[in-house]
């Protein structure tokens, strides 16, 4: 039997990750090369056009990973985890990932291809680990530029969301407006 035809015959000629039955064809996740079934998943036109920047991530539609994750073959776990740290500006993406589990050999394939340049860590005042959703308290007075008025010291920001392009930044409701802020003048 060819590993196409065992691949599609394991997902029942549906895709692996949101189970849609329309265009459905075999995706080998890299860097493996296909040669077994567990090393490919069938995956809809959908699924691949976000997967491969064809279309922006709809996030509602991944929320579908909730299920997802728990599936027994590797290919669609090690998918599953690549989609989660794309997302993973959002909350519940976050806590899937704490609640997935990948053996050593799935993990470090699931890795192979993430661009982990983009993951700064980002400490507060005091050097400790930020992580999206954490809630800090601000050190010192803040002048909030175009909103006219100062955040006071001790003005707790909750469910913070950290910049990933640059570790000196967080996002943060205050008042009820979005602000950015700099790591420097908060504390967990």
């Amino acid at each position: 039997m060819s590993i196409e035809k065992e691949v599609l015959e394991r997902s029942k000629y549906s895709c692996e990750l949101c189970t849609s039955t329309e265009s459905i064809f075999v995706f080998i996740v890299e860097p493996k090369t296909g040669i077994y079934a567990e090393e490919a998943l069938t995956m809809c036109q959908n699924c691949s056009d976000q997967i491969n920047g064809f279309k922006p991530h709809d996030t509602n539609h991944w929320r579908l990973l909730n299920d997802t994750i728990w599936s027994d073959v590797p290919a669609v776990k090690v998918i599953c985890y690549r989609l989660l740290h794309e997302l993973k500006a959002e909350i519940w993406p976050l806590e899937l990932l704490e609640m997935m589990y990948l053996d050593d050999e799935t993990l470090e394939w699931a890795k192979a291809t993430l661009d982990d340049a983009i993951d700064v860590p980002h400490l507060d005042s005091n050097g400790a680990l930020l992580r999206n959703g954490d809630t800090v308290t601000l050190i010192k007075d803040l002048d909030v530029k175009g909103a006219n008025f100062t955040a006071k010291r001790g003005t707790a920001v909750r469910n913070i969301r950290l910049a990933h392009d640059n570790p000196e930044h967080i996002e943060g409701k205050i008042n009820g407006q979005g602000i950015v802020i700099l790591t420097q003048y908060v504390k967990k």
